[in-house]
């Protein structure tokens, strides 16, 4: 499994990002300046949105969506459901 996070930001932005965070951010952070990925995973409405919505994509190993978080994404207790979604899904996890 990998997981990854998409944002705006430079990479030398989100690198700092992740270091300042207690702990660190230790997953893949990627950077969407061009708001492709956005766009295709709806993050955004138009490439003109400043900001992404939070949303949350999980795709099996060849790359189908399998489940979509698109609202109510609680940054304190989303990961914790994805996990157990993921559990659910992809067995044994």
């Amino acid at each position: 499994m990998v997981i990854v996070g998409v944002g705006f930001d430079s990479p030398a932005a989100n690198s700092a990002w992740s270091a300042s965070q207690n702990p660190p951010f230790s997953f893949e952070l990627w950077t969407d300046g061009d708001r492709q990925l956005a766009t295709w995973y709806a993050a955004v409405a138009s490439q003109d949105q400043v900001n992404p919505s939070r949303v949350t994509k999980i795709l099996d190993a060849d790359g189908v969506l399998v489940l979509e978080y698109v609202s109510d994404v609680v940054v304190g207790t989303h990961p914790a459901l994805v996990l157990e979604d993921c559990a659910a899904l992809f067995p044994p996890f």
